[in-house]
């Protein structure tokens, strides 16, 4: 794979006196599935308005598609595929109409754009929803036929703007499947976060972002082999105790994380690690041993709580 789809350096953003995005840089390769994690206000949707060549570039460079967005916006968003954070379907029409209309922007016959829609509405389990009526539809759904929408002009990117914000469990697992399955086809998916299930589920590579840089980047195993340890004990005391206990665990592990309602022990054997908390005399009301996720790493990183 030569070249790369995305490719940022010293990218930003201000509006005014705010820096939104602040001297970036990042590449985005062909197929490949690739992650913005951060809180909100991380400057993950100001970078994404800014590869979807909709938000101009304040300072840095950035290309797209091999096209420079200042000057080619029309042609980039052309062979680009956006799922934004608010669904902006028309209520008014039917599933199938919002596929037709959308199609009709980039000139595509009817036909195809009929064919195509059909075999949307398959992947995205909406074919018996054809001709429903949007607002009629649960947010599950309309999130699926937004997809569906994105994905009409065969494009070469696809952005994914916080796609699963609002949605229950079920209908989250059934959205991660779908794009699961588009990146297996070769599909370059382009997502942001702040859910960091879904950024472990999801993405080949990724970024994490807070107050407008990135403060790392890896695959999710990198980043967790790199920021965490392999187990992390959770220890949750009966209320009033937690100070007393700590005084017992002081020691125990190179770091420990005290939370209001918890500690947490990171480790590279959780189950030895519990046991010696035990054998000190510690009285947790509950022990969990779990191996570390991005949500650890992402503690780690954004600095909170730590007792190092």
């Amino acid at each position: 794979m030569d070249g790369h789809l995305v490719e940022a350096c010293a990218l930003t953003k201000r509006f005014g006196d705010f820096t939104a995005v602040d001297a970036i840089d990042f590449t985005v390769g062909h197929g490949e599935a690739f992650g913005f994690l951060g809180p909100n206000g991380a400057g993950k949707t100001s970078t994404m308005r800014m590869i979807g060549a909709v938000s101009p570039v304040t300072d840095g460079t950035l290309r797209v598609l091999d096209m420079d967005p200042s000057t080619q916006g029309p042609a980039i968003r052309a062979r680009l595929g956006v799922v934004p954070q608010e669904d902006n379907l028309d209520n008014e029409l039917s599933v199938f109409e919002n596929l037709l209309v959308y199609g009709r922007y980039f000139d595509l016959p009817r036909s195809v754009i009929t064919e195509r829609a059909d075999e949307l509405l398959e992947f995205t389990q909406l074919t018996e929803r054809r001709d429903a009526q949007v607002e009629n539809l649960s947010g599950g759904m309309k999130r699926r036929l937004t997809i569906a929408r994105a994905l009409i002009n065969q494009p070469d990117v696809l952005l994914l703007d916080e796609p699963t914000t609002g949605l229950d469990p079920q209908a989250r697992h059934v959205l991660w499947d779908r794009l699961y399955r588009l990146k297996q086809r070769g599909v370059t998916l382009i997502i942001t976060t702040h859910y960091m299930d879904e950024a472990e589920q999801l993405c080949d590579r990724l970024v994490v972002m807070d107050k407008a840089k990135i403060v790392a980047e890896g695959s999710p195993l990198a980043l967790i082999g790199e920021y965490s340890t392999r187990d992390v004990v959770e220890l949750r005391f009966p209320v009033g105790t937690q100070d007393e206990n700590l005084s017992l665990l002081v020691g125990l592990a190179d770091r420990m994380e005290v939370l209001p309602d918890r500690v947490l022990i990171y480790t590279d054997n959780g189950d030895r690690t519990a046991a010696e908390a035990a054998e000190r005399g510690s009285k947790p009301e509950t022990v969990v041993v779990r191996r570390s996720t991005l949500e650890d790493v992402f503690l780690r990183l954004t600095g909170r709580s730590l007792i190092d």
